[in-house]
């Protein structure tokens, strides 16, 4: 199925790329949330007419997520976990866990923005985590993950 993308996808193309995906990938996500319209010469022209106020909202977007970049880059957040004596945590911490006290901080991140690309933290120590803003702008959180109060590591 050919599509016409809507905005820029990552792995996927640009704004006004007519590119070739599944027919249930297009069907039941690309076209229903708006990021895509088939490509018929009747959507190619009406893309047409519409493509600079669409490339405007692209810039804005993009202007929004390096301005949030720079307010992500500052924050380091300190969570507490119970761990054993080799620094491994009886459990995990994730991208859930992250979100709230970055949130907590007075940074507005969603939990889908934050990615573990090893998975959830499961040890003590300081992690750098990035944060998706956009399909071009990510930033960094230093994450500390310390021993509960009470708790000895030894």
């Amino acid at each position: 199925m050919d599509v016409i993308l809507l905005e820029k996808m990552h792995r996927l193309g640009n704004l006004g790329d007519t590119v070739s995906v599944k027919a249930g990938y297009g069907r039941n996500y690309l076209i229903p949330s708006k990021k895509a319209v088939p490509a018929t010469d009747d959507n190619v022209a009406k893309f047409e007419e519409r493509r600079a106020g669409l490339e405007l909202a692209q810039a804005e977007t993009l202007s929004v997520a390096e301005a949030r970049k720079i307010e992500v880059d500052n924050v380091e957040v300190s969570i507490s976990a119970n761990a054993g004596p080799e620094g491994k945590l009886f459990g995990s911490v994730g991208a859930s866990e992250i979100a709230a006290a970055v949130v907590a901080s007075g940074v507005e991140v969603a939990k889908s923005e934050i990615r573990l690309h090893d998975g959830p933290l499961r040890e003590l120590g300081e992690f750098s985590v990035e944060v998706y803003l956009n399909t071009d702008v990510s930033g960094n959180i230093k994450v500390t993950i310390a021993q509960e109060a009470g708790e000895t590591a030894s």
